[in-house]
């Protein structure tokens, strides 16, 4: 193989475990469940 071969398949397999990486990242963070919205003015002064 030729140096620039080994460059393409190490940017490869970098390329390939970043989209794993982010696929499994967005599974986690989906995985939490229902986002809760943020507090608004209004329940704030509620409270108060």
């Amino acid at each position: 193989m030729n140096q620039g071969k080994i460059v393409a398949v190490i940017t490869g397999v970098i390329s390939i475990f970043l989209a794993v990486a982010y696929l499994v990242i967005v599974q986690l963070l989906d995985f939490r469940g229902e986002m809760i919205p943020a507090p608004t003015l209004e329940m704030i002064f509620n409270l108060l």
